[in-house]
């Protein structure tokens, strides 16, 4: 953040803003064109947050998830679907609680972290506040970290190996836990990513299954980054139904409409509801 822009950023959370050059962007930040050149750059959406990231967790958050809630609503009644038949996860990594509040008080349940300790660190206080949050993790899952894991959240989207299935049954049986399970599937076959292969998917599918006893609620995948997403969510979606399993988690900020035409049960966006990621990681959630 910004320190120094921030404090010359003004930020009026409600009625007009008063006579002078300002711009109005989708974060909800309004930013005087003097400082738009400190943002030369950088994405629209990412320089507004970053000049007045702070202000403008405060502004009403209504705006931002009604504009993605609309955005689903369009897409599912575009394929005659409904938009109850989809989760939005508000996906808040590097995010504090101070910053996640006014996401719940502004109506949001379902929440995504990436890492199990960062989660830790602000979950149990939030959750304790209000009773019917959802804590999704999206993140890879460590064999370390099951115990935690079973604890915090309410759904693991990326169960993708024999001893993660494997220690996430034992900590579910032994906290008397159910959790909802998806198995991640690299549906590019990317060396560096995490998830089953392609090929792999089906046994896996099974194994959890039949050896493990996971009730697996159904698939995730995050497409390559460099590629056309919506050949890896049909691809998703095709495994899905041979398997019989009814949910998919796929679809981010900048695709998220596309998978829901695709069959998306959960959607996972970060981006258009906290603006840009506080850290340098992976793409745009």
């Amino acid at each position: 953040m910004l320190r120094s822009s921030v404090s010359r950023t003004k930020i009026f959370a409600s009625g007009a803003p008063p006579r002078g050059n300002y711009i109005f962007q989708m974060s909800q930040c309004l930013v005087p064109n003097k400082l738009r050149t400190l943002g030369k750059g950088l994405p629209v959406l990412e320089m507004t947050c970053k000049l007045g990231h702070k202000q403008t967790m405060n502004l009403p958050h209504h705006r931002a998830l009604q504009d993605v809630s609309r955005r689903i609503e369009t897409a599912v009644q575009a394929v005659g679907r409904k938009a109850s038949e989809v989760t939005l996860i508000a996906v808040s990594k590097t995010f504090g609680a101070e910053d996640i509040l006014p996401v719940v008080q502004a109506g949001q349940m379902a929440f995504g972290e990436n890492r199990v300790q960062e989660a830790a660190g602000k979950w149990p206080a939030l959750k304790s506040s209000a009773t019917r949050l959802e804590l999704h993790l999206i993140g890879p899952l460590q064999s370390n970290k099951a115990a935690d894991a079973v604890r915090l959240f309410d759904a693991i989207h990326t169960i993708d190996r024999p001893r993660i299935a494997q220690a996430v049954a034992a900590e579910m049986a032994k906290q008397a836990r159910q959790l909802q399970l998806f198995i991640q599937v690299n549906t590019g076959d990317e060396k560096q990513k995490a998830g089953v292969s392609v090929g792999g998917a089906d046994s896996f599918i099974a194994e959890c299954q039949n050896k493990y006893g996971l009730q697996i609620s159904g698939l995730m995948c995050i497409p390559p980054f460099n590629e056309a997403p919506d050949t890896h969510f049909e691809l998703l979606a095709q495994i899905a139904r041979r398997n019989d399993l009814e949910n998919l988690s796929m679809g981010m900020s900048g695709d998220f409409e596309l998978a829901v035409k695709f069959g998306a049960t959960h959607v996972r966006v970060g981006t258009a509801i906290f603006c840009a990621r506080k850290s340098n990681e992976d793409q745009p959630i």
